[in-house]
């Protein structure tokens, strides 16, 4: 049993996570990402400002491998790696040896197929990452935008400590709420992102207590609102297509209930309310 209890009391309230949805949500719209997000599932990292939106999101990847001292020949696991992308990049660029797991099959044919046309060292496979089983060590775990889709986040740390070495890596960026939520702030403002998005927010102190318990200690812990918010300028352009909404409605009431939770996230990054937080640490 997990401390999360405990954080709850501490932190307030967070969304119920379903995992068959979460499984479903992606299934469902992984095709279509390309089209509406691109090739990188996540935020973009702008620096002067004027960069594209797919320029901002292998910045964003960079930043990451950067602060994580990313080298060649390293083993990495991508944990919740989506299509595939942030993986071959890293492979492509930095010549690591990847394996990626995803609860998603359909992200798990398109991650295979994206690798075998790049011809680079990376393997996908179907897995829950809240049961991760591997006979190997990883040098760098690996994860973007995954970790707050977790039931048992200190349970997940925990075993991820068990596929690293001494002094292996953890390397994430994920969303975060500000501590000590007002409940009726956090009812109107997250829990729209919660459920639009599928997440349970946690704080950023709440993942380094948790990597602090697993013999995991945090070398670098960044706030990136400032570089990352105009993402969210992106996507408002995006679910003003008329044919965003078209699609989303023959795809059920998931994928509308993402597009609307993107106003609420532009909001909640304008108001520091959601934070969007790198985190580095090594194992001890």
């Amino acid at each position: 049993m997990s401390d999360r209890g405990n954080s709850d009391a501490l932190e307030g309230a967070t969304y119920e996570l379903d995992k068959e949805q979460i499984r479903k949500f992606y299934d469902v719209v992984s095709s279509h990402f390309h089209d509406l997000w691109g090739e990188h599932i996540h935020h973009g990292y702008w620096v002067r400002g004027d960069e594209t939106k797919e320029t901002a999101q292998l910045q964003l990847i960079e930043r990451l491998a950067r602060v994580a001292n990313v080298q060649p020949g390293q083993k990495l696991l991508d944990v919740g790696c989506g299509t595939g992308a942030s993986s071959i990049h890293l492979a492509k660029k930095h010549h690591v040896e990847a394996t990626g797991i995803t609860i998603s099959p359909v992200q798990v044919e398109l991650a295979n197929m994206a690798a075998s046309r790049e011809n680079v060292k990376a393997k996908f496979s179907l897995m829950d990452a809240e049961a991760m089983q591997f006979d190997e060590l990883f040098d760098v775990v690996w994860s973007i935008e995954s970790i707050s889709h977790y039931r048992d986040i200190a349970g997940f740390f925990a075993s991820t400590a068990k596929l690293l070495p001494s002094n292996g890596t953890v390397a994430l960026i994920d969303w975060f709420k500000k501590p000590d939520q007002n409940p009726a702030h956090y009812k109107r403002d997250l829990l729209p992102i919660e459920r639009g998005m599928l997440l349970s927010l946690r704080t950023m102190h709440e993942y380094e207590s948790w990597m602090k318990a697993s013999g995991l200690e945090v070398m670098s812990s960044e706030v990136l609102n400032r570089n990352c918010a105009k993402t969210w300028d992106v996507g408002l352009g995006i679910i003003k297509k008329k044919s965003v909404w078209k699609l989303a409605a023959t795809n059920g009431e998931m994928f509308l209930d993402f597009l609307r939770a993107f106003r609420a996230t532009r909001a909640g990054f304008a108001s520091g309310k959601l934070v969007y937080g790198l985190l580095v640490a090594r194992k001890i």
